[in-house]
């Protein structure tokens, strides 16, 4: 029994220990988190004011890298007042339920050419879906810039209820889009 003791100890430190990915801070100045849908056949365009991103990521360890983003929902705008209203009301939004979005990713992928692919979960009004957000990354000394898009199906999170739900006058379709400056710690 004393020799599988000593037998294990020896292996645990010979085997090197993980080490978490580099952490960045995002510039909330520099950064953007937007999204882009069609009404009444006329494309337009809104952003969320309010969001955090705690990132560790490394290219040389994509395993031990990870994402989080929260998302203020009752941050949306679009600059019609209107829309900017109703935004929050339970058929959209709902943000007095869900006052946050959330996308998690723990698994990423490297497609080449500073292109990467993060495999997370996506988690709007309850509703959690597996989501695979594509994105560019250029790293230079401590700075890291990070772009990418993903259109999402606003009905598969329940995103447009009651008289929304059909495709007309707002198609189901939503571009999400980000441009993200960060420094490395």
């Amino acid at each position: 029994m004393n020799r599988f003791l000593i037998a294990a100890a020896l292996l645990a430190t010979a085997v090197p220990q993980a080490q978490a990915a580099r952490s960045w801070t995002v510039d909330p100045a520099q950064s953007t988190l937007g999204f882009s849908a069609t009404m009444a056949g006329a494309g337009f365009e809104g952003r969320f004011e309010r969001w955090t991103a705690d990132i560790a990521f490394d290219p040389a360890d994509l395993a031990g890298s990870s994402v989080k983003v929260a998302i203020d929902m009752t941050s949306a705008v679009t600059g019609d007042p209107s829309r900017d209203q109703s935004l929050p009301n339970a058929d959209w939004f709902d943000t007095s339920n869900f006052p946050q979005a959330v996308f998690e990713a723990h698994s990423f992928a490297d497609k080449g050419g500073g292109a990467y692919e993060a495999q997370g979960t996506l988690t709007i009004r309850g509703a959690s879906k597996p989501l695979a957000l594509p994105f560019t990354l250029s790293i230079a000394d401590d700075m890291a810039k990070a772009t990418g898009a993903v259109t999402l199906m606003r009905t598969d999170y329940g995103v447009g209820q009651g008289q929304w739900a059909l495709p007309d006058p707002v198609a189901h379709d939503v571009k999400v889009t980000f441009a993200i400056t960060a420094q490395g710690q």
